[in-house]
């Protein structure tokens, strides 16, 4: 038995159809990387030139290349050609001849092309229809209207194509209607099978678990064999009697006094190495060994959602996940990573995969269980309606078959979801609204009758559930305002415009989405933006800011907490304060409900061009004001404020530790002068897994004039001092002194060190070193006068840093100096 493998990434030549346009290409990318690397093509990110880029999503594009292939390869077996990613509506050509044609970017194809090869050179052409006009065929074809959710600038009838439904235009992306390859493309011979998929079930018990691995084959012959298992430093040789179709093998192996898997925070991230080997045929997986169980419960607080890991009720902790770019080529693997690693700093366990964008590669999800990070993960489908007929759905069956089989091993896997937001969107369009039977009719028959029947066949482990938000198998409430009921999508702050004191109402029981918009920082609006155009309302400013009256949402809050700032810097600084602030209100809330809540995944991580959104991590990865109090409000060990209505202010602990710690709270009252009002010390046990209210005052107790003082606590813990505040009124309604904050920059071995110190409190000081990648050890925090701090600088990617440069570049700024 043996398998060779032409790899067919690498230069290629595209063109378009009528041969007008002819540029260097490669493979794994996309059409207009290509352009642009050719210089036919502007940088559709730089100002509003995507308007500029459409005409290429309206072409047809053909990718061709020539290669060879010696007698020995064609002698050595079946040849079949592999491509993981075909974007979307594809045609292979070898050799002139017709071969296959492909029309799901989520598929992986192995066409059979042995008799279209021959000795020597040979060529191979992809021709990519245009999605747009490929869309719009089908639409023409429909019996009736299949609605979609519109956007500013858009690819009409994206929701009828199986592409990344965010290519065609979302309310924080641009509008690019990519076609391309990516992942695996190469030609394989193999002599007697392939091995087309490997995953395990498991089976635990008090000392061991029963790993049962199994290995999906496709056989081209009929002969006897061996495959060969190596799991856990035991090697296991498996008889096989091969036949032309379909084999499959399985084996379990005992693995005693397993090292389990654990999310971040909660424990190491074991994994073992899985290796199959059929000849020279190898494929090499990891094992993580966890239990993952869904508790869907009906309660006395309505109905939950909880993961429990290895028997542990997890708060999960994170942020939704949408592609990192727009454009393919530029989705590395670096990029994956730096985004990944800052969600970990963050101490997030859970990302969301969400519906509008795709399947990620293989990287991705080792990635995830390397670190720890829980998945729930959504299939392709998002604010829209689908169709139901024949065809489609086929497409899809074999979309879900392919996808769940290539993942469902990963250990960060934890819950499989048919779609984002499509039971809401039986609602928002008048044709649904018209003959809403219809229209249920088609959702069932492609969320139950194809997602849910797969994934209950082939993952039954995992739980599927139907849609987000929604309450739960067979559960389809209105999880938008009812928030007792599966997981919860609150957007009444954002899109609603209502006061961030509203998420104090919410009683979720697992927030999968909310959230708050913010600019990005000046560092990265240079790169979209001339100085001339540093204005809220200038043209590429709303260019780039893709909900309809975001930017004026944004300025409105401002005059509802803030006084006005003076200048475009001031206002990008404080628009990051302001979403701060609305998601650390929410998510330190949430966690003082647990175990009535367990889970607050904010919109969004990241961005895939840059943005005006609500994400923490621009594009690039520099992190937003919000990232940095993640990191603090995601802290295992949390010491959170609690004002109500009525003037109750209340101090609680949140714990997501295995055991009991113990900890001393200091607890202050502070004038804006920096008198201390109110001064209070006491060491507490933080129980395992629990939120604990610590003590309780009114707002007249602690500042008989609120606008004049501020609550501040410090939590002495495991060698560790975890800082929050409390402000009781407005921050426009404070005369904020006119601090002076002081630094002093110096070496500190890899990184730089910031002593900062203040004359007067200073809210919200920020640092930030313009134009040199990189991020402090922590950000956007109140400095207390008299107790210096100092924070240290760490440049991204192992890169030094000039400690001259780095002094004229360092800006400290806090709020008082936005406005006269």
């Amino acid at each position: 038995m043996s398998c060779k493998i032409l790899d067919l990434h690498g230069n290629w030549l595209l063109r378009n159809k009528n041969n007008t346009i002819q540029v260097a290409a490669t493979l794994p990318g996309d059409t207009f990387s290509a352009l642009i690397s050719a210089g036919k093509m502007a940088d559709p990110y730089w100002a509003d030139q995507e308007m500029a880029a459409q005409w290429a999503g309206r072409e047809d594009w053909i990718y061709e290349r020539e290669f060879t292939v010696d007698a020995e390869f064609l002698q050595s077996g079946d040849v079949s050609l592999y491509a993981e990613s075909l974007d979307t509506i594809a045609t292979i050509r070898i050799n002139g001849q017709y071969h296959a044609t492909s029309r799901n970017a989520f598929v992986a194809h192995r066409f059979p092309v042995r008799n279209l090869l021959h000795e020597g050179l040979n060529r191979i052409e992809i021709e990519f229809a245009s999605p747009e006009r490929a869309a719009k065929e089908e639409a023409a074809r429909l019996a009736y209207p299949i609605p979609y959710t519109e956007f500013p600038v858009q690819s009409p009838h994206r929701n009828l194509i199986r592409k990344a439904q965010c290519h065609g235009g979302w309310d924080w992306g641009p509008c690019l209607m990519v076609s391309g390859a990516t992942g695996r493309l190469e030609l394989v011979a193999e002599t007697t099978a392939s091995i087309d998929y490997v995953y395990t079930t498991q089976h635990h018990t008090d000392s061991r678990v029963e790993v049962t691995v199994i290995c999906e084959l496709t056989s081209h012959t009929s002969s006897d064999g061996n495959l060969e298992i190596i799991l856990d430093g035991q090697t296991f040789q498996i008889p096989v009697q091969f036949r032309p179709g379909p084999v499959t093998v399985q084996h379990t192996v005992v693995i005693s006094q397993p090292k389990l898997w654990w999310p971040n925070g909660f424990g190491s991230q074991t994994l073992y190495p899985l290796t199959v080997r059929l000849s020279n045929s190898e494929v090499h997986k990891k094992v993580g060994l966890r239990t993952i169980r869904v508790v869907n419960e009906e309660d006395a607080h309505g109905l939950s959602l909880v993961f429990e890991v290895n028997g542990v009720p997890v708060f999960c902790k994170g942020a939704n996940w949408i592609p990192t770019d727009a454009l393919p080529q530029r989705q590395t693997r670096e990029v994956m990573e730096d985004l990944l690693s800052s969600a970990v700093a963050a101490h997030m366990n859970m990302i969301r995969v969400w519906g509008g964008g795709q399947y990620e590669s293989d990287a991705f999800y080792e990635m995830c269980d390397e670190k720890g990070l829980m998945i729930w993960h959504d299939f392709m489908f998002s604010c829209a309606l689908y169709p139901a007929s024949p065809a489609f759905l086929a497409d899809v069956r074999a979309e879900v078959i392919h996808q769940v089989k290539r993942l469902r091993n990963h250990a960060c896997i934890a819950l499989w979801c048919g779609n984002n937001e499509s039971v809401g969107a039986l609602s928002w369009f008048e044709p649904s609204r018209k003959n809403r039977d219809r229209y249920v009719i088609d959702y069932d028959r492609l969320n139950e009758g194809v997602l849910g029947d797969e994934v209950r066949r082939l993952d039954p482990e995992r739980v599927f559930w139907p849609s987000s938000p929604c309450g739960g198998p067979g559960d389809f409430s209105d999880c938008w305002h009812t928030d007792n009921r599966g997981d919860m999508h609150f957007w009444a702050v954002w899109h609603e415009g209502k006061p961030f004191e509203t998420y104090l109402e919410i009683k979720p029981r697992f927030c999968s989405e909310f959230g708050y918009q913010s600019f990005p920082s000046l560092d990265t609006i240079r790169t979209y933006a001339p100085e001339e155009e540093w204005n809220v309302t200038a043209p590429i400013m709303e260019h780039h800011q893709r909900n309809p009256g975001g930017n004026t949402r944004i300025t409105e809050n401002f005059g509802r907490y803030f006084r006005i700032p003076d200048g475009f810097e001031n206002f990008v600084y404080l628009s990051q304060v302001q979403q701060g602030i609305a998601i650390k209100m929410a998510v330190e809330h949430w966690r003082r409900l647990r175990p009535v809540c367990m889970g607050a995944l904010y919109w969004q991580l990241n961005d895939l061009w840059p943005v005006c959104s609500w994400s923490s991590l621009e594009y690039g990865g520099k992190w937003k004001l919000l990232h940095h109090m993640a990191r603090r409000f995601f802290d295992p060990l949390l010491v959170s404020i609690h004002q109500d209505k009525a003037g109750a202010v209340e101090i609680w602990a949140t714990s997501d530790r295995l055991q009991p710690v113990e900890a001393t709270v200091h607890v202050r009252v502070i004038s804006l002068t920096g008198e201390v009002l109110k001064d209070e010390r006491f060491s507490q046990t933080l129980a395992a897994g629990s939120a604990t209210l610590l003590r309780a005052h009114t707002v007249q107790e602690l500042a008989p004039q609120p606008s004049g003082a501020f609550l501040y606590v410090e939590t002495f813990v495991e060698d560790r001092v975890l800082r929050n505040e409390h402000f009781f009124t407005t921050f426009k309604a404070m005369p904020l002194p006119k601090a002076k904050v002081a630094h002093h920059v110096r070496e500190d071995l890899h990184r730089i060190s910031v002593s900062l110190q203040t004359d007067l409190p200073a809210l919200w000081v920020t640092l930030n070193a313009d134009g040199i990648p990189g991020e402090f050890d922590d950000n956007c925090f109140t400095l207390i006068s008299g107790e210096p701090r100092i924070l240290h600088f760490t440049p991204k990617h192992g890169t030094s840093v000039d400690l001259a440069q780095f002094k004229e570049k360092l800006r400290v700024r806090h709020l008082r100096e936005t406005y006269r």
